[in-house]
C-alpha cells in the first residue's frame, strides 16, 4: 500500500490526474442484467475543469461514483495519477479517496448535528490530522467561502446557500488534486446558484484542481474547459 500512495504522491500539475478507459457498469433488476455504462473513457488533467453533461439517467452520476471510488465499474480501467484504482483493495480505495478527492453533491448532506466547522473538520480528523489544527484549517476554509461567521451554527440554522458553501469547503478539506461535484448547485434559487458556482470555480481555478463536474445547465456547462457526455452508455468526449 505504501508503494502504491508514494506513486500517487508524485502526481505533478501537468499530469493527467485521472484516465477512465472502456467503462462499463451492469446492475442486475428483477434478474435481468441493466447496462448503464457501456464503454468510452476519458482523460483529467491537472487543472482542467470538464462538465459531465447529457439527460437524466444516461449514468452521469453512476460514472462519478465509479470514479470517485464509492463504487466499482464492472469492468475497464480507472487510473489516479497512473496508478489502477480499480484493482485496489477497498482499504487502499478508502485511503486515496480520502486523501486525492473531494466531493460536493446537490445536496449538501452535511450532518445535522455537527456545527459547519466540525463538518469541515471531519475529513481531516479522518486523515489523521489532529484536532487543533483541523480547526484552524476548517476555519480558514470556511473563510475562503464566505461562512465563517457561520462557523459554530448547525447546518438547520443556516440558509441553503450558506450550506452549500459549507459544503464546498469540506470538500477541499483535504487539498484534493481532484474534485466531483454531482448537480453542485442544483438544490439552489438561481441567484444563490451562480454564487455558488462562481466560488467553486474559482478556488479550483486559483489552486489548480482538476474538476469534473455534472450539471443539466448548459450555462454553467459551457464555462467549463471542454465537456463529455454519456450516449447509450458510451462515454464521449465532446
Amino acid at each position: 500500500m505504501a508503494g502504491i500512495l508514494n506513486s500517487l504522491s508524485r502526481v505533478t500539475k501537468k499530469d493527467i490526474v485521472l484516465s477512465v478507459r472502456d467503462i462499463k457498469k451492469i446492475f442486475m433488476e428483477g434478474g435481468q442484467p441493466l447496462n448503464i455504462l457501456t464503454g468510452g473513457g476519458f482523460d483529467l488533467a491537472a487543472g482542467e475543469i470538464v462538465a459531465l453533461v447529457g439527460p437524466s439517467g444516461s449514468g452521469k452520476s453512476t460514472l462519478l461514483q465509479c470514479v470517485g471510488l464509492l463504487d466499482r465499474p464492472t469492468s475497464g480501467s480507472i487510473l489516479i495519477g497512473g496508478v489502477p484504482v480499480h484493482q485496489m483493495t477497498e482499504e487502499e480505495r478508502t485511503i486515496v479517496r480520502r486523501k486525492k478527492i473531494g466531493f460536493v453533491y446537490q445536496r449538501h448532506n452535511l450532518l445535522s448535528d455537527f456545527t459547519a466547522l466540525e463538518n469541515v473538520m471531519m475529513p481531516m480528523l479522518a486523515n489523521g490530522v489532529i484536532e487543533e489544527a483541523a480547526a484552524a484549517r476548517a476555519l480558514k476554509l470556511l473563510k475562503a467561502v464566505n461562512v465563517d461567521h457561520r462557523a459554530l451554527h448547525l447546518p438547520g440554522e443556516m440558509s441553503g446557500g450558506e450550506q452549500q458553501r459549507t459544503a464546498v469547503a469540506r470538500a477541499l478539506a483535504n487539498n484534493p488534486e481532484i474534485i466531483l461535484a454531482d448537480e453542485p448547485t442544483g438544490s439552489l434559487d438561481p441567484a444563490h446558484a451562480s454564487a455558488v458556482f462562481d466560488l467553486l470555480l474559482d478556488i479550483v481555478r486559483r489552486n489548480k484542481m482538476a474538476m469534473l463536474f455534472v450539471t443539466h445547465d448548459m450555462n454553467l456547462a459551457a464555462r467549463a474547459d471542454r465537456k463529455i457526455t454519456i450516449v447509450n452508455g458510451v462515454v464521449n468526449k465532446l
